[in-house]
């Protein structure tokens, strides 16, 4: 998953970014509401930990403008703020979910996983493909019932195309959601060929129902049995 912190007290941030890269998030980070707005309304998130107060600007008018823009994806607003108007609007406005400071970062992690289950794998853990069963939480794959070994970057990839079964990625939206913000910065996606030969490599040795089929130039789509997923 993919997580864009909204936060400006700098160590509950740097707090929250270190134990969620532990537990193996990609995490962007935003400190103001000028750099959450840009980040929000330019990339796709699995989920945004919002702050209703910011040195510039209010959260809630930031989950306004998400929502013109139809970019609202697993909001969950943290704040010291304890008005049940705030809760109230910041939900009826498309959060998912409000947590009043100061909270435990073991149950902030439980909210997390609590959205992400019921938006993108509809109340399932697991998504089943064939012979292959993804446990997204557990980050695990199993071909046959055997576990599959993969590492950090090539679940998360997995995950994507998955999460998209009927979609063209291109590399550029691999590498962004795998590698974060950042990679605006590289000249090339090349690492992310060798990355995807190495995951379309795994599957086909171990047999999986399902593989990536490269669409030359363009980027990369789930198919199953050598056919789109439908």
């Amino acid at each position: 998953m993919k997580i864009l912190i909204v936060e400006d007290e700098i160590q509950l941030l740097k707090s929250i970014e270190e134990f969620l890269l532990t537990e193996r998030y990609v995490v962007e980070t935003a400190e103001d509401f000028r750099t959450a707005s840009e980040k929000a309304l330019i990339y796709d998130y699995d989920c945004i930990l919002l702050d209703i107060n910011l040195p510039d600007g209010n959260g809630i008018h930031l989950l306004e403008k998400l929502k013109k823009e139809n970019k609202i994806a697993n909001v969950i607003i943290i704040s010291a703020r304890n008005s049940l108007d705030d809760k109230i609007k910041g939900l009826d406005l498309g959060a998912d979910d409000y947590l009043t400071k100061p909270f435990h970062l073991a149950e902030l992690h439980a909210r997390i996983k609590a959205v992400f289950r019921r938006k993108q794998q509809e109340g399932q853990q697991f998504t089943k493909i064939g012979n292959t069963k993804i446990d997204f939480f557990n980050r695990q794959i199993f071909i046959d019932e055997l576990q599959l070994d993969l590492n950090r970057k090539e679940f998360d990839m997995l995950s994507l195309f998955v999460n998209n079964p009927n979609k063209l990625i291109s590399k550029e939206n691999v590498a962004e959601y795998v590698w974060g913000d950042n990679i605006d910065m590289v000249d090339n996606f090349d690492f992310v060929y060798s990355q995807v030969k190495n995951l379309r490599k795994k599957l086909k040795t171990a047999h999986s129902d399902m593989g990536i089929k490269n669409i030359y130039g363009i980027g990369y789509k789930l198919i199953t049995n050598d056919h789109e997923t439908r």
